[in-house]
C-alpha cells in the first residue's frame, strides 16, 4: 500500500466500536502485522476502536496530545490522535523509537538505517534536524528538562550515546560495562540502563540483578518498572533498586510504559496487552492482535 492509497483508506476506515468518553485515557496498541493501532479504553479495559495506519507499526509514543508511530519496514512515521492519522512523515530508513520533548510538540526519533536521531515537529509533521551516531540507534530517553537525550546504539551495544538537544548534537558516549539495550531517565535524575545479553540492570553505574535479557524500563509513582519479555515478568522496584514485587505477564511482553496510574506492557509473541496497577497487581490481560510490539497511553 502506498501513502496515497493508505490515506484514502484511512479516511473511510471505521473507528468507533464503543467510543470512549472524551476524558477517559485510551491505550494505543500497535498491531504489527495488521496495519493498524488498536484502541483500548483504560477505564473499562475494553477494545473500543481501531486506527488504520501504514504497514508495520512497530512503536508508539505519546507526544503532547498526539502519538508518534514508527513504521520500521516502511521508513515512515505516522502522527495520530485518538481517532485518525494526522500526518505521515517520510524520509526515514528504519525508524525505531521515540522520546517526547517536554514541550509536547517535538520528538526525537532513532533511525537505525541512518545511524542517527531525527528531531520531529509533530504539529507540522516535518523533520527539523538530524544528527548521526556511531551505531545502530535504537532505544532512547530524554531528561525531564529536555536538554539531554541518551540513545542505545543497538540491541546489545557497548556504548550509549549522549546528545545535547539545543542544538542537536552528539556530545559523548557512556560505557556501562555490559551490552546495553534500553535506557530510561528516572525522576530522581538517575539513568537506568538495561542489558541486551545478561540478567542485570544498572542505575548510574550501580548494578542490580534482573530476569532474562533484554529488559525494558519505565517510571511512575516513585517506582521503577522493569519487564523481562523472555522471562514473562514485571518487577516493581524502588528508586534505590530494591525489588518490591514480581508479577507474571505474558511471555514476549517487552516494552513497558506507565501513565494514568497504570502499567501497560504488550506481548510481541501473544498479541496481548497486560494492564497492571502501580503496585504491579494484574488488572487485565486483553487479546488484541496476532502480535503487539508497543503501546502508549493517550
Amino acid at each position: 500500500m502506498n501513502r496515497r492509497e493508505f490515506l484514502a483508506a484511512a479516511a473511510v476506515a471505521p473507528f468507533a466500536l464503543r467510543a470512549p468518553t472524551p476524558h477517559s485515557p485510551v491505550v494505543l496498541v500497535t498491531c504489527d502485522s495488521e496495519s493498524r493501532l488498536s484502541v483500548v479504553d483504560l477505564r473499562t479495559l475494553r477494545i473500543v476502536g481501531s486506527i488504520a495506519t501504514l504497514p508495520d507499526p512497530r512503536s508508539v509514543e505519546r507526544v503532547g496530545d498526539v502519538a508518534l508511530v514508527c513504521h520500521t519496514a516502511e521508513g515512515a512515521l505516522s502522527i495520530v490522535d485518538r481517532t485518525h492519522v494526522r500526518h505521515v512523515v517520510g524520509g526515514f530508513v528504519e525508524p525505531r523509537y521515540t522520546a517526547a520533548h517536554p514541550d509536547g510538540v517535538h520528538a526525537f526519533v532513532t533511525d537505525s538505517g541512518r545511524s542517527g536521531v531525527a528531531l520531529v515537529d509533530t504539529h507540522r509533521g516535518v523533520v527539523v534536524d538530524r544528527v548521526r551516531l556511531p551505531g545502530w540507534a535504537r532505544h532512547l530517553t530524554i531528561s525531564r528538562d529536555g536538554s539531554r537525550v541518551w540513545a542505545g546504539l543497538g540491541s546489545a551495544s557497548e556504548h550509549v550515546a549522549v546528545l545535547s538537544t539545543a542544538p542537536l548534537r552528539h556530545v559523548g558516549d557512556l560505557t556501562p560495562g555490559f551490552a546495553a539495550h534500553d535506557v530510561g531517565h528516572a525522576p530522581d535524575g538517575r539513568l537506568w540502563i538495561t542489558s541486551g545479553s545478561s540478567g542485570v540492570v544498572a542505575a548510574d553505574g550501580k548494578k542490580y540483578e534482573a530476569d532474562l535479557a533484554p529488559q525494558h524500563v519505565t517510571f511512575g509513582n516513585g517506582r521503577v518498572f522493569v519487564t523481562s519479555g523472555d522471562s514473562g515478568t514485571l518487577h516493581v522496584q524502588a528508586l534505590d533498586g530494591r525489588v518490591l514485587s514480581r508479577t507474571k505477564v505474558p511471555v514476549g511482553s517487552y516494552n513497558v510504559q506507565f501513565a494514568a496510574s497504570r502499567v501497560i506492557t504488550p506481548s510481541l509473541l501473544h498479541g496481548t496487552l497486560a494492564v497492571l496497577d502501580a503496585r504491579g497487581r494484574s488488572l487485565a490481560t486483553l487479546d488484541v492482535a496476532g502480535s503487539c510490539h508497543d503501546a502508549c497511553v493517550l
